[in-house]
Parts: structure tokens; C-alpha cells; sequence
């Protein structure tokens, strides 16, 4: 829709760039906030999020090279034009998952209590950052009368972008509902991983930048399954 924000001289702001930017501001702010109930200092929780969003951008972006290398191995200049757009959830959620259980361990924090803490906000980051896909054209979906135009693409699309950002959204009010009600410790973490893979695997039906599969499901369907199920599994072993 609106992929440059605007132009400073030679400097260019993309509008996806400053939606990932927004995302990350809004969520530290608000997760320092809730921290503090909890006597976690606020240094503690931007260095956490400094790890998981590094990782998890950079875990993102390599499956989303990955998936696409066909074309990359053409473009290798556009391997780093992350201002482009192209992040794959599944990616973020192993890179950044990794970081921060690895800065959870070096802190020396309650693992299952911090992944708790953190998974709504988690959720209400894809939010913001899906306005950015919208606003750059990436992540679009099928053709449809119905659709919004999008001049990138000179077609009436599908607005899959809001319908993530709407989903994600509803998520992150759930998982902070439920944060006020008495839960199993880790149970947080798992809903989020149960909504995200719920949410993404709905969407995807309507979306039209990626081929199909096997039964008509697309590779983000299978991973999104595979989500579904570790959250099964990790249920079951917290139980214990």
C-alpha cells in the first residue's frame, strides 16, 4: 500500500522497517512495566528482548531466505533488504525462542514463569508488525472483488495482513486474560503456541504469495501443525 513513509534527502524510511521498530518499543515498554510487579528489573527485560529480537528476526529471515532461494540465489543483494519485507513466523519462533531460553538460563530466571511473562507480548509484536506487511504489499493474499487494491501488485487482493493482525491481536487479549486467572505455570506459553499455529494455519488459505503442498496445504500449514503438536507435547510434559 504504502511501502516508503517518506524520504529524508537520500535517506528512505520504509513503513516496515517502522512498524518492526514500533513493535519492539511498544513491546518492552509494556513488558518492563509488568516485569516490575515481579521485582524483574527493567535492564533485565531489554536485554532479553535485545537477544530474542535479534535472534528472532535473524532466525525469520533465513527460513524466509530459505523457502524462497530460487530467487534469492538471482538477488543475493536482497538476502539483507529486510526493509523489503519477508519474515516467516515459524523462523522468528526457533530463533528467538533459542536466544531467550539461553538468556533465561545465563540470568539464572524461572524458565516456564518467564516464557509466561513474555508469550503475550510476543503475540502483540506479530500484531503490529503484520500492519507493516500491509503497509508494504508482502504477505498478500488471493485475488478477490471484495479485496483492497493494492497498487504494488495492481490487483484487489485479499487483506490477509489485517486478518493476522486482527487474529494476533485477539491472541495477545486472550493470553493476558488468562495471565489474571490461575493457570498452570508454562500454560501461557503453550496457548500462545496453540494460537499462533491455529491463527496462522486459518490464514493461510487465503493467502497467494507461496505455492501448495501435499492435500492442497501449504509448507507454513505443516509447520503450524508441528507448532500445534510440541505444544501438545510440552503440556503433557509440564504435567509431570
Amino acid at each position: 500500500m504504502h511501502p516508503i513513509l517518506f524520504k529524508i534527502g537520500s535517506i528512505t524510511i520504509y513503513s516496515y522497517g517502522v512498524m518492526i521498530a514500533l513493535a519492539v518499543l511498544v513491546c518492552a515498554w509494556a513488558l518492563s512495566k509488568d516485569a516490575k510487579t515481579y521485582k524483574i528489573s527493567s535492564d533485565v527485560i531489554f536485554d532479553l528482548m535485545f537477544w530474542t529480537v535479534a535472534w528472532g528476526m535473524l532466525g525469520a529471515r533465513i527460513f524466509y531466505v530459505f523457502l524462497y532461494w530460487d530467487y534469492f540465489k538471482q538477488n543475493l543483494l536482497e538476502i539483507i533488504m529486510i526493509q523489503h519485507g519477508g519474515l516467516a513466523w515459524q523462523g522468528g519462533l526457533v530463533g528467538g525462542l533459542g536466544a531467550g531460553i539461553w538468556f533465561v538460563h545465563r540470568k539464572k530466571l524461572p524458565l516456564r514463569f518467564t516464557l509466561d511473562l513474555v508469550a503475550p507480548y510476543v503475540a502483540l509484536g506479530q500484531a503490529i508488525g503484520r500492519i507493516g506487511c500491509f503497509l508494504n504489499g508482502c504477505c498478500y493474499g488471493r485475488p478477490a472483488a471484495w479485496g483492497i487494491y493494492f497498487p504494488v501488485h495492481q490487483a484487489k487482493l485479499i487483506p490477509t495482513q489485517l486478518f493476522e493482525a486482527g487474529g494476533l491481536f485477539l491472541a495477545f487479549l486472550i493470553l493476558k486474560y488468562v495471565q489474571t486467572k490461575p493457570h498452570r505455570v508454562g500454560m501461557i506459553f503453550i496457548l500462545y503456541l496453540w494460537l499462533g499455529a491455529i491463527e496462522r494455519f486459518i490464514v493461510e488459505f487465503f493467502r497467494a504469495d507461496h505455492d501448495n503442498l501435499w492435500f492442497g496445504l501449504s509448507l507454513f500449514q505443516y509447520t503450524s501443525l508441528v507448532i500445534f503438536i510440541v505444544g501438545l507435547v510440552l503440556l503433557r510434559r509440564f504435567r509431570k
